[in-house]
């Protein structure tokens, strides 16, 4: 019987974070990246801020989505303007 209630207490946990608004609809909450595009709850992404970038999760604190820095630097396979492609050195024709 334990089980049976924390199982249906952990199931309600979800259906209580939806925001309700006065009228009765559900308002969707999501955070924007910096070209205005939609990040879900929960979301990681690499953000750019005065020049430093950094992995950050779309959460909510006090009903309002907000990005919260989770790591410092991105991983990143582009390569940055300035930086110098890497030189793979003489390669023998026959490999």
């Amino acid at each position: 019987m334990t089980r049976f209630a924390l199982l249906f207490a952990l199931a309600a946990v979800p259906a209580q974070a939806d925001v309700i608004a006065p009228d009765g609809t559900v308002r969707d909450c999501y955070c924007t990246d910096s070209t205005g595009g939609r990040v879900e709850l929960g979301e990681t992404i690499c953000l750019r801020v005065d020049g430093r970038m950094f992995m950050a999760q779309c959460q909510m604190s006090l009903n309002v989505p907000m990005w919260r820095e989770v790591q410092e630097g991105c991983l990143s396979s582009r390569l940055e303007r300035g930086e110098p492609a890497l030189d793979a050195g003489p390669v023998h024709p026959k490999i």
